[in-house]
This record gives structure tokens, sequence and C-alpha cells, in this order.
């Protein structure tokens, strides 16, 4: 028995001994200053993931502003200076931004790759975002947003009743709930059997959709989905309901959906299920990061007095220039795009309550050894090492946003009332200040509509209800922090409300 450990004993050593010597990373000449962490794999990955932030500040402080850090096998060059954000993204020819998105996407949804140049698709997604999120599409997606919005938040049997009873409830349920609903039925269209039909339909996604979030940061991170059976279960559902089937029984399906259902893809490989499986990608990259950013920006505004004040002079204003009134029995109510575009102090406290809310990890793939040229001086990369870029160490520094911890919902005005778009840090003007939406090639194409659909619900929380936080001088909730890297992080606890119709 002594002889068996001892043998053991002398085999861990040896493993240990190999790895100090091959498994560690050396620095090289002109590269960045190395930590490698002390746990094999893992390197630094469990204090990033216990607080992000405070670990590059950290290492800031130890490295200057940048440093690599080895996190889950992967070497991670990090750039926090934000004065060579610019610099960074200059150097896009020796980037491939679409390796760790595509291959995370394949692993989340099960899918295989939609890369084209991988053999399974032609189809190249950015582009089939771009041109169904943005330009003359983008009006057709927000007046649908905008019906459906309305059906949610002011149902006909609610409008018959007007009731003048308060409802309580948690706000972010809340926004969960209709912005899930609406948002879902934007992109899939209606059900064309019943309303009741519909009703379950979306409460039973919901759920599904529930379940499968709030494992993704796992999945992010590389676990795979069959370790979590609840939210496989429930990414399979979620799944089959997208199948083109299903889909083809559905009214107002939006043009990103419908152009995917009937694209000529004569090299497609996938099968149906795989191509629902996109889909729910879509689904996903709609409303993970939407969801959160609506509670923050309602709860910010409604905390917030002079917030409310202001937003509901714009709101008011807007409507009369609109020549529209309203009224329960009326149409409802709707402003083109022109019309959201031109709201500068609500785009001011959707972008405040974002920057405070944020902790977005732009990352880009190293496709050759280059040297990378920074205001900081050069550095020297390896092939297949990720360059990374930590927007909320930007959005959260004083130089640039003084007292950067504290709500101001006219942080984004300048002294006309209008967007403001300066601003310095160390007295140079900052070309790159706000970037919840990620950056350069990987910046979110669905980006116009979110912020669209976040103004389009303000407006009717204002326009439509009383609303009062149960408790008035609640403290802000903290955000959590296991979505780091993800974009928008949700508060760690809901806060309570209550909410009723306006007399009109």
């Amino acid at each position: 028995m002594i002889t068996i450990f001892l043998i053991w004993g002398i085999v861990l050593t040896m493993c240990c001994y190999l790895w100090l010597i091959f498994g560690i990373r050396r620095r090289r000449m002109g590269e960045p200053p190395l930590e490698n962490g002390l746990i094999p794999y893992l390197g630094c990955a469990l204090k990033f993931g216990a607080n992000p932030l405070e670990f590059l500040r950290a290492n800031q402080r130890k490295h200057g502003h940048v440093f690599t850090c080895k996190l889950m096998g992967k070497y991670v060059h990090f750039i926090t200076n934000s004065l060579s954000y610019h610099k960074v993204l200059c150097h896009g020819k020796y980037f491939d931004w679409k390796k760790f998105h595509f291959t995370t996407s394949a692993k989340a949804f099960g899918h295989r790759s939609i890369d084209p140049s991988d053999g399974n698709t032609t189809e190249n997604i950015n582009d089939t975002f771009i041109k169904t999120l943005q330009g003359h599409a983008l009006n057709s997606l927000t007046e649908t947003m905008m019906e459906n919005l309305q059906l949610i938040l002011r149902p006909p049997f609610l409008l018959k009743s007007k009731s003048s009873a308060w409802v309580t409830e948690g706000m972010y349920s809340f926004c969960y709930r209709v912005m899930f609903e609406a948002g879902y039925l934007t992109l899939f269209g209606r059900d064309l059997t019943s309303q009741d039909a519909q009703s379950a339909l979306i409460l039973k996604n919901l759920d599904n959709f529930k379940q499968f979030d709030k494992v993704f940061p796992a999945l992010a991170a590389g676990l795979p989905i069959h370790v979590f059976k609840t939210a496989y279960q429930a990414r399979e559902k979620l799944a089959e309901g997208l199948r083109h089937e299903n889909l083809h029984k559905r009214d107002q399906v939006s043009e990103l959906i419908r152009l995917r259902m009937f694209l000529n893809d004569t090299l497609s490989t996938f099968d149906d299920l795989e191509k629902a499986k996109t889909h729910l990608a879509i689904l996903w990259a709609s409303q993970a990061n939407t969801i959160p950013a609506t509670f923050w920006s309602l709860f910010q505004m409604i905390r917030n007095p002079e917030a409310r004040k202001a937003a509901t002079e714009e709101v008011n204003k807007a409507l009369e220039k609109a020549g529209q009134k309203i009224s329960f029995e009326g149409d409802p109510i709707y402003l083109d795009q022109m019309q959201l575009n031109d709201l500068p102090v609500l785009d001011s406290i959707i972008k405040e309550a974002l920057r405070l809310s944020s902790a977005s990890l732009n990352i880009r793939t190293a496709k050759e050894d280059f040297t990378l040229h920074l205001e900081e001086g050069s550095y020297n990369i390896r092939k297949d090492d990720i360059i990374a870029l930590y927007p909320q160490l930007m959005h959260l520094d004083p130089e640039i946003y003084p007292d950067p911890l504290t709500f101001k919902y006219d942080r984004y005005l300048d002294e006309n009332r209008k967007t403001k778009t300066t601003f310095y840090s160390n007295g140079v003007k900052l070309k790159y200040y706000y970037m919840p939406f990620g950056s350069g090639a990987t910046i979110c194409p669905g980006r116009l509509f979110a912020v669209q659909e976040i103004k389009q619900f303000l407006i009717l929380m204002l326009l439509y209800f009383e609303i009062e936080l149960v408790e008035s001088h609640v403290k802000c909730p903290p955000l959590d922090q296991s979505r780091a890297g993800l974009g928008i992080l949700p508060p760690l606890n809901d806060i309570e409300f209550k909410y009723k119709l306006k007399y009109l």
C-alpha cells in the first residue's frame, strides 16, 4: 500500500514539474506583462470571474494599461487605456472577430458553425442583420414593436374596466415579461389561431427562456449544456417552437426571420431543427441585454424626479408635435423613426442607465503573429491570442465621467439640451467614450432597434400609467456580476413598484 502511494506521489510530482517547465507560458521580448495564474488551464479565470472590474484595475495598477492574463486556457491581452481603443480597431486586418463568436454560438445553441467559410451555409449572417435591422427595415420593425407593446400594456379587458386599482410587482419581472412578449411577437409573429393559444405559448417560452438564459454564462465559458439538464430541455423546447413548420402558421413574421426562412441557401447542410436553433440565437441576442437595459432605464428614470419630469415634458411635446392624443378608446399612439430619434432627454437617460450597468467584453482573435501599435507603445501579439477591451473601465473613469457612480440623467446633453458627443480623457478628446454595444466589426447590429424599443416602452409607461416605487428611497440594487462580459448586467435583486392606469 505504501509503495502504491509512493508511486502516485512521484507521478503527481513529475506532472507538476513538467507543467512548470512546459505548461507555463514565458513572456517574450516585446510582449505585454504576463499573469499566468496559479491554477493550470484556468489561470486567472476565478479571480477575473469574481469581480472583473476590480481584477483589471488591480492589474492596471501593477502592470500599466496593457497586460496579458491566462483565462480558461486562452491568453487574453487587455487594453485598458480608452485613448488606445481606436488604435486597436485600426489593426482590423490582423483580427478574426468571427472565430470566438461563431464558436460560442454553436456550442450554446446547438447548431454547427454559421461561418460560410466552414461550408455549412452560404449566408453571411452579419449582412442579413444589417439588411433587416437597420435602414428602411428598422421602420417596419419599430412600428410593429410599438403595436405589440400597446397590445400588452393596454389590453382590451383592462381598457374596458378602466381599473383604478394599484398593481404591485417586481420591476425587473415586469420588464422581463412585457419586453419578452413584445419582442417575441415582433420577431416571430402572432399566432393565427387564438389569443389564448398565443398567451399560453408566450408564458411557456418565457419560462423556458429564463431557464436557458440562467446558465448562459457557463455555456459561454465553455461548459457543455448537457451538464444542465433543465436548461438543455428548455433550449430544445424553445427551438422546437421556432421550426419553420411552426413559423409558417404565424402572422406578421419579421423580415429578418422571413428572409432566413426563404433564403435560397442551396449549399446549406442545416436540417430544420438546426435552422430553428439559429433563430433561437437571434431570440437570445434580442432579449438577453435589452431586458435588463429596459429595467435600468425605467428604474433610474422613476427614481430620479428631475429625470422623470424632463422625460415626461419631452414625450408630451413630441406627441403634441405629431398631432396625436392619448385616449383609451382611440387608436394606439405611434411615433415614427424620425420622431423617436428626436428625443435627446430619453436618449440621455438610456445612455446613462447603460453606462452604469454595462460590462461587455469586446474581443478579437489574432489571425497571425503581429505587432500592436498603441499610445503606450508597441507590443508583440502571438497568433490565436485574444485582444480584449473592457469598456466598463472607461464608463466608470472619473477623468471622463466626473462622479461616475452617480446617475445623472442629463450627462449626455449639451448646454443646448441636444445630444452631447464630446468627452475627454487627460485633456484629449475621445473617439470612443460610450461602448455598451461593442465596437468596430463586432458592434451589435441590432443596437438601433434595441434603443428604440426601450424608448417606446418608457414613452408608454409615462403616458398610460401612474408609477411609484413601493419604497420611495430604495437603494440601487447591486449588479449581477455572474454575467460580466456578456453585456448589460441585471440587478442582483428585484425592486417592487406599483402602477395603475391614468385617468385620461
